[in-house]
């Protein structure tokens, strides 16, 4: 599971860098997907603190 979130983490990310470069038209989708990776970043760091 926390292999999966990662690669997520990553392709939000990934995509977030392309849309802010190439695809200048869609810049409140491209900050939504960044947003995005970041809050499931927070919540796998929280999940793992709790676990432990």
């Amino acid at each position: 599971m926390k292999n999966i979130i990662y690669i997520l983490i990553a392709a939000l990310v990934i995509s977030w860098v392309l849309g802010f470069i190439v695809f200048k038209v869609m810049g409140a989708l491209v900050h939504l997907l960044l947003l995005l990776a970041v809050i499931l970043l927070i919540y796998n760091w929280l999940s793992n603190k709790t676990s432990i």
